[in-house]
């Protein structure tokens, strides 16, 4: 199985057993979220259990799938697959194992030759799989209001439009995105700033200025956007323990706090023009003025034993949890799949950087920290890039230097060289083939002999008999 597609299972897998993994569930707690989230997800609790083992005893690549051997996946004949398709529509709780079994006591299949795994596989891609039917279940649920008991329980992020500046001198035009995280306990606004584009850039700077400042929450809370819902973000959530949820489709209720926050916005939008800024510089600078003195250091309702957001989030009892700068820079940095060409080297950003011959020809991963630039100018500036491959540590590449003379060729690893020969293994095989073959071929039969006058007192030779010949 594919590296990626493995480190994407396990981040799904610890998506789904982390309030499992928390520090203050006991086992009694522990024995009713298993049930809850058995229920929900369709796992069974033995499952969640052994999911829980393996990331307490290893992290997160306990929660990888063993490797299979690589084997051509075995196909399902179209009849018995609508077959099994009617059986789940015709009751969508059956299990695969169940129509498994239907099938093999119907005579429709032998029995065992149906493979679980295989059949479960085809019904996903076709649609069928029990969780892709859950989600269409007719379920009212009333919409209640919620709130975290302390800080950094968890953040609520959103995106807004704003005003569109016409730039300094030399500068085009541009949009604003205000991209702002907001804490679920204390309405703590952790980080808000704007930006010129709307893409998960804007995010990852986002949550990596607030972690920094203010440490690590325990859950994220998103609504459905492709900022929100990234590899970038599952692999950011999976490396710092942060458990992320996402909000139902068209359900911006369930995130009211960030969106209350957003009308709220309005009123610095309304304050701004009349200032009529021309860069985000500009821009920004009024909003953090706006933002300390008119939201974080004033009266909020949903308050009532502190006098504001700040004095809240300062005054929680519960310990910030912080990460070393290491840790928060290796959880953030960008991931892109590039080959490896003949020369040994990877193309990125406009830049050859030297691999290793060892690797010609495959695919590595290109690691890098999108907050430096991998071409800029200053060679402070320049981002490491970082090399990953399967079944190698990862290591630093450095940039491909052209001069005037070529360098010598990289010397060849010992594993790739040619081995000294005593023969021709071709040759010898060729020969025992040549052998075994005239050993297996019927001897010849001379008719000469058939002619010629026997030797006194021996047997009279035996007629050869020709090819069509038949007994009389």
């Amino acid at each position: 199985m594919d590296r990626h597609k493995t480190e994407a299972i396990a981040t799904e897998r610890l998506q789904i057993i982390a309030p499992l993994v928390e520090d203050h569930v006991d086992a009694a707690l522990r024995r009713q979220l298993t049930r809850q989230i058995g229920a929900q997800t369709g796992l069974s609790d033995r499952t969640l259990r052994r999911w829980v083992a393996r990331y307490q005893a290893a992290g997160l690549p306990g929660l990888r799938p063993a490797a299979r051997p690589a084997t051509a996946p075995a196909a399902i004949a179209p009849t018995v697959l609508d077959l099994a398709i009617q059986l789940r529509r015709e009751a969508p709780h059956r299990s695969v194992r169940q129509i498994i079994q239907v099938l093999e006591w119907e005579g429709q299949v032998a029995p065992g030759a149906l493979k679980r795994s295989t059949l479960q596989e085809q019904l996903m891609a076709r649609g069928y799989s029990a969780r892709q039917l859950r989600q269409y279940r007719a379920e009212g649920v009333a919409a209640r209001r919620f709130q975290r008991a302390h800080r950094n329980a968890l953040w609520q992020s959103d995106i807004k439009y704003g005003p569109r500046l016409p730039g300094g001198p030399g500068q085009a035009p541009h949009p604003t995105y205000l991209s702002a995280i907001i804490d679920d306990a204390t309405r703590y606004v952790v980080h808000a700033a704007w930006y010129p584009t709307q893409d998960e850039t804007i995010v990852q700077d986002s949550l990596r200025t607030a972690m920094r400042r203010y440490g690590v929450p325990r859950r994220l809370y998103f609504d459905n956007g492709k900022q929100y819902r990234s590899h970038q973000m599952a692999r950011m959530a999976a490396q710092l323990g942060i458990r992320v949820v996402y909000t139902k489709a068209y359900a911006p209720e369930s995130k009211g706090k960030i969106e209350r926050f957003n009308r709220v916005v309005d009123a610095f939008l309304a304050e701004v023009r009349l200032d009529r800024p021309t860069t985000l510089e500009t821009f920004n600078a009024a909003w953090d003025v706006w933002l300390a003195e008119c939201y974080q250091t004033k009266p909020h309702r949903a308050l009532p034993d502190a006098p504001h957001p700040a004095a809240a989030f300062r005054g929680d009892p519960e310990p910030l949890r912080f990460v070393d700068a290491e840790t928060l820079t290796a959880a953030f940095q960008r991931v892109e799949r590039r080959k490896v060409d003949k020369t040994g080297c990877v193309s990125f950003r406009g830049q050859a950087y030297e691999v290793g011959v060892v690797w010609v020809g495959q695919r590595v991963d290109v690691v890098y920290d999108p907050r430096k630039s991998p071409t800029g100018d200053d060679p402070a500036e320049v981002s490491t890039v970082t090399i990953e491959a399967p079944g190698a540590a990862p290591w630093p590449a450095h940039p491909v230097v052209v001069g005037e003379h070529t360098g010598p060729r990289p010397a060849r690893p010992d594993h790739l060289g040619p081995t000294p020969a005593t023969h021709s293994r071709v040759l010898a095989a060729a020969r025992q083939r040549a052998a075994a073959r005239a050993a297996a071929a019927p001897p010849a039969v001379s008719f000469r002999d058939l002619t010629a006058d026997p030797a006194p007192g021996a047997p009279p030779p035996v007629a050869a008999r020709a090819e069509g010949d038949a007994d009389v």
